[in-house]
């Protein structure tokens, strides 16, 4: 095992292979901050280049898994005089930045949300490859609540996840989607009691750690894409995905263990 323990906002870990991201701001229903934004992004990068991770979880510690930004150090408070851009700058290096580092993180990233998530904290969320959650967690789309359109890469993910009638829904009225809904609605891959969930986000993350690694990295990078493109273009890349694992080993061991009959014991290479 390895640990980290540089600042207590963000807990660190290394166990097994599974790199373990903890928002550790209780207190604050872990808002997230522009430090703790830039921690998590260089730890999700560090992910995709230490062979020796293969999956990670993003957790948080009290009752809230994350209640949006943290906006006090946003470039301008309500009222105050506003350059025109700095709005659209903030969003796209702060919050676009966080989703697209999990989204485009080549491990797969599982989502263990022990509270609310709301606003950026329910996109960075759902962004996640899979997402685990605690009975008693909630998901918001609070920005209407507070007179502001949906940033974050929410009206990106939500349509892609719901369809764009429910995404409207949700998104419109800010109502609280509890876990159970959640999981009928498909924004959710299982709903586990509170004490379970950290054993039930282990107990995925371990076997993605013992997976082909490369394999689930290309397999991300189709599933992500396939609804940005048409068919050609996927099925190319699919083709080009599946010509580039080839030359992995974790796909020669796959194919002689078919052959041989026994388990494969993948490698991450």
């Amino acid at each position: 095992m390895a640990s980290d323990a540089t600042g207590d906002e963000i807990l660190h870990r290394i166990d097994g292979g599974v790199s373990w991201i903890t928002l550790n701001r209780p207190a604050a229903m872990n808002a997230v901050t522009g430090e703790q934004r830039e921690r998590v992004i260089a730890l999700l990068d560090a992910a995709s280049a230490d062979p020796g991770v293969r999956a990670v979880v993003l957790t948080a510690t009290g009752k809230g898994f994350c209640a949006g930004a943290d906006l006090r150090g946003a470039p301008a408070a309500p009222g105050a005089e506003r350059v025109a851009g700095d709005v659209a700058r903030m969003i796209r290096l702060g919050a676009q930045r966080l989703i697209t580092a999990v989204l485009d993180c080549e491990k797969p990233v599982i989502a263990a949300v022990n509270g609310t998530a709301a606003g950026i904290g329910a996109h960075l969320a759902l962004a996640c490859d899979l997402v685990i959650a605690a009975e008693g967690a909630r998901f918001i789309e609070v920005f209407v609540r507070r007179g502001l359109v949906p940033d974050g890469a929410g009206a990106y993910l939500l349509p892609r996840l719901l369809g764009p009638q429910k995404a409207k829904e949700l998104m419109f009225f800010g109502d609280a989607v509890p876990a159970d809904e959640a999981a009928r609605l498909g924004l959710v891959n299982k709903v586990v009691p509170a004490g379970e969930l950290e054993a039930a986000a282990r107990a995925w993350a371990e076997r993605l750690a013992q997976g082909p690694t490369r394999a689930l990295a290309l397999t991300k990078q189709l599933v992500n894409a396939s609804l940005d493109g048409d068919r050609a273009t996927a099925l190319a890349a699919e083709a080009t995905a599946q010509e580039l694992n080839m030359t992995t080993a974790d796909a020669n061991e796959g194919v002689a263990a078919f052959v041989e009959r026994r388990t494969p014991k993948y490698l991450g290479r």
